[in-house]
């Protein structure tokens, strides 16, 4: 099963940032923009997984819009790039055990 994130990529001097506004605190970088995606995408995944492990809910993939000026003051002077990025949801966690010791 799958659930597709927006995710805000920024062409830095150097490198790509991305982050994923339905997720905050979640992000990443990557030399080239293939390096970021894949690297957004494993940290996506691996939040949704711990999230599931510690029995919190899944985010909701709600984002639809970004206001770059939230938290860029100066968005036309930077390169953009926002894709919904598809990412594997974590399989369901076993219930656990209602006979376990106290």
């Amino acid at each position: 099963m799958t659930r597709s994130y927006m995710v805000v990529y920024e062409k830095g001097p150097a490198n790509w940032s991305a982050f994923v506004p339905d997720i905050p605190g979640c992000g990443s970088l990557g030399d080239e923009i293939e390096e970021t995606r894949s690297n957004v995408r494993e940290a996506i995944e691996l939040y949704l997984r711990e999230s599931a492990k510690a029995g919190e809910a899944i985010p909701e993939a709600l984002a639809t819009s970004v206001n770059f000026q939230e938290f860029d003051p100066n968005p036309e002077t930077k390169k953009y790039f926002v894709e919904w990025l598809s990412v594997a949801l974590p399989q369901s966690i076993a219930p656990r055990s209602e006979h376990q010791a106290a």
